[in-house]
């Protein structure tokens, strides 16, 4: 199986994925939708302190709980090919890579374009107040490291379409090799 896992900062667009996959019917996971359904099965109130605490021990001692989960479930699937968002460390991307082929694809957003996102979305785990100390909280997971691996990049500052033109190029490069 060939997974395409999608990394970046919180708000340079990863959904850009879930998009794509959506409208060509292609398996998609992201580990912060399954941090925020656990959130909501442990009835707690959906917000950014509570989402992080829980994010953090899903992931377990190692970091790789929520990714494992994720992994599972995409494997189960059967499929050719799928996307996974949400990875935030290289141990994470390994992980995925001794039981597929792992493509590490970046979204990246300037800052002030990422702070405007978050301030528009309106999302409840999400915090223009709290919008710098998620970037350094994600530093530390160790995001910067798969984005600055990254096999292939998406440079998303301008329509949502041309994201996705970025990304299919890059799905269509990889599917053919």
């Amino acid at each position: 199986m060939k997974i395409f896992i999608i990394v970046g900062m919180p708000a340079a667009g990863k959904n850009v994925a879930r998009l794509y996959a959506g409208a060509r019917d292609i398996v998609y996971y992201s580990t912060g939708d399954i941090v925020r359904a656990e959130v909501k099965v442990r009835g707690l109130e959906v917000d950014a302190k509570t989402t992080s605490a829980v994010s953090d021990d899903m992931r377990g001692e190692d970091g790789m709980g929520v990714t494992r989960l994720a992994l599972e479930e995409i494997l189960k699937t059967g499929a050719k090919m799928g996307f996974l968002e949400g990875m935030r460390s290289w141990q994470e991307i390994e992980l995925i890579r001794e039981k597929a082929d792992g493509i590490v694809v970046a979204v990246l957003a300037p800052r002030g374009l990422r702070l405007n996102r978050v301030c528009s979305r309106g999302r409840a785990d999400d915090s223009p107040a709290d919008f710098d100390e998620r970037d350094k909280r994600e530093i530390v997971y160790g995001t910067a490291i798969p984005v600055a691996l990254a096999d292939a990049y998406i440079l998303n500052t301008s329509s949502m379409d041309e994201a996705i033109n970025q990304l299919d190029a890059i799905v269509q490069q990889e599917m053919a090799i």
